[in-house]
């Protein structure tokens, strides 16, 4: 379908001639050169380049297909998780269809990593991979974008503004609409941007961006979210690898007013996320939402924030943070293995600057005081 030319991920039958452009692209090249092999990089670009082009070749020069360059994509996916992650553990999935197409809405912690490990688990488990959204604020090297579109990314147009942004949100609502009528699977986030608080809350313009293809369609709300077959999902990290940039970030609006991003902030989040030490992490799988029939877009919002705080996965790490917060002592008869979680906890917050402890804390923190408040 033409309208959905400019947001769309590629077909099958464009693969090979984009596969082929970025395998000679030099700016892709040395990005990862940049990445992989800084100290070697630094005295040798040239070389380095070169030897990752080679490697690209080798890992993509056959790629005819999108599937092609996802079983590339999962072999790279198997690795960061053995030497990133202490396991990643699933629940939810045995509750629901691999025939149906479902609308996944997670909580966002992370750029990248999110809607992959969402996406690893359903492979796994003989779901389709998803289509995912990302904001065009990520993609400004042309490669990154190219990249996103080979593996299945579509495009949310987030620098437009005004009579043009209402044009793409209708859009965007279309083409999620589109996706699920057409059976594939959909990801995207409960908000734009990742969550720097801890907090998990859906932003009712998301549900409202949902609503426009089915009012269209003269659909009401309920109407179209049980068209969309929306389920929420909840990842948990025991360690976010972004801890301390989000703590930054923070820092710098309380005490300046505002953060102020660099060409190479997204990109340096990006690689943070995939190459930073994550713990333990465990994505839970909701049931598909159902909403009264004169539900509102702040009613929806809060029904899908209510599967995500009930099925986050705690991790020690947050309880540890209440702890510290409310000047809880240890308890007397801890285990070994969780006084040992609580050194490692103790040493990542004294490795921070003094003025970021706090929000530190209360990143890890949150999801028990936000659990706490849904339950009392």
């Amino acid at each position: 379908m033409h309208e959905f030319d400019d947001i769309r991920p590629y077909h099958d039958s464009e693969v090979r001639g984009i596969v082929y452009g970025l395998l000679e692209d030099l700016e892709l090249s040395r990005a990862l050169g940049r990445f992989h092999y800084p100290r070697a990089y630094q005295w040798f670009p040239g070389p380095v380049a070169r030897l990752v082009q080679a490697a690209l070749k080798k890992e993509l020069g056959n790629a005819c297909c999108i599937h092609d360059v996802q079983i590339v994509i999962k072999k790279y996916l198997d690795k960061l998780i053995e030497t990133t992650t202490d396991g990643l553990t699933h629940s939810g999935l045995d509750q629901l269809d691999t025939a149906t197409p479902y609308l996944f809405i997670s909580n966002h912690r992370d750029i990248t990593m999110d809607p992959a490990l969402v996406n690893y688990m359903l492979y796994h488990h003989e779901f389709d991979t998803l289509q995912i959204a990302i904001g065009d604020n990520l993609l400004k090297r042309p490669f990154l974008s190219k990249l996103m579109k080979l593996n299945k990314s579509f495009i949310v147009k987030r620098s437009v503004q005004g009579r043009d942004k209402l044009a793409a949100s209708k859009q965007l609502s279309g083409y999620i609409t589109h996706c699920i009528n057409s059976r594939q699977n959909v990801w995207i986030a409960q908000r734009e941007g990742r969550a720097k608080d801890g907090i998990d809350r859906t932003e009712s313009a998301v549900i409202k961006m949902l609503h426009l293809a089915g009012r269209d369609a003269k659909l009401s709300l309920a109407q179209a979210i049980k068209a969309l077959n929306i389920v929420p999902v909840a990842i948990s990290y025991e360690y976010d690898h972004c801890d301390d940039a989000k703590a930054r970030e923070l820092n710098a609006v309380a005490t300046e007013g505002r953060f102020v991003k660099d060409e190479n902030t997204d990109v340096q989040s990006i690689l943070s996320g995939i190459i930073g030490q994550k713990g333990a992490v465990h994505v839970s799988y909701g049931t598909p939402l159902r909403v009264p029939n004169d539900a509102s877009y702040e009613q929806v919002a809060a029904l899908i924030d209510d599967q995500v705080v009930r099925n986050y996965r705690l991790h020690p790490s947050n309880h540890f943070a209440v702890e510290l917060l409310q000047s809880v002592a240890p308890p007397v008869d801890e285990t070994e293995a969780i006084a040992a979680k609580r050194r490692e906890f103790l040493q990542r917050l004294e490795a921070a600057p003094e003025q970021l402890r706090s929000l530190l804390l209360q990143q890890y923190a949150n999801p028990v005081l936000v659990r706490q408040q849904l339950a009392g």
